[in-house]
């Protein structure tokens, strides 16, 4: 095999490699762990995000109709919080810290009041690894967020029109298991599931 014929079977193989990992990729698309995280979304929560807007901080906002400011203000405030405490003495994170890395859904809610009365939207999910568990309300749970992509740093929560506390906390608490996804996968992996135990908040 003269140089030249080496040189082209090197291109070859090369190439190869490329197309293979651009076809994970796009499988990667397909399941809502890239660009189609909108898809995933829309598929979970049964609603249509029509509308696309930003926070002050430039975090990608996508939703059913419009939202509101103490809304937008409430999400930007729960990614400033995640932030200061991943990147404190204790845990020394440094990568996905910025607002423009995050896409949040914010979804109709399925219940607005807990079983308690409390004000509480939130989302009705599958149940899956939940079945059987105290969460599980016959096939579903309710749930106030769910990351939707750790790669692609998106993740759902309900609407409120209240209460803008709790979204700010939500909006920790989910971006909690991207920031762990980025920064500590071990980590991330022992708390990405809750049915198995544990909470909220994962970082302190």
């Amino acid at each position: 095999m003269n140089r030249f014929t080496r040189i082209v079977c090197f291109i070859l193989v090369v190439s190869a490699l490329v197309l293979l990992a651009l076809g994970n990729q796009a499988r990667s698309q397909l399941l809502g762990f890239g660009g189609g995280s909108k898809a995933a979304a829309e598929n979970i929560s049964g609603d249509r995000f029509t509308v696309s807007l930003k926070t002050d901080k430039g975090a990608t906002v996508y939703a059913t109709r419009g939202v509101s400011k103490e809304m937008l203000d409430a999400i930007d405030k729960g990614l400033t919080d995640l932030f200061a405490i991943a990147k404190n003495r204790q845990n020394r994170f440094t990568r996905s810290l910025r607002h423009r890395d995050y896409t949040i859904f914010v979804g109709s809610a399925d219940r607005t009041k807990d079983s308690k009365g409390s004000y509480s939207p939130d989302i009705a999910v599958g149940a899956a690894q939940y079945t059987g568990t105290k969460y599980d309300k016959g096939g579903y749970i309710y749930a106030a967020g769910m990351v939707i992509s750790p790669s692609g740093r998106s993740f759902l929560i309900a609407e409120h029109t209240r209460d803008f506390e709790r979204v700010s906390r939500v909006v920790r608490y989910e971006g909690e298991h991207i920031v762990l996804y980025h920064n500590d996968r071990a980590k991330f992996r022992n708390t990405m599931d809750h049915s198995r135990g544990g909470g909220h908040p994962i970082l302190k």
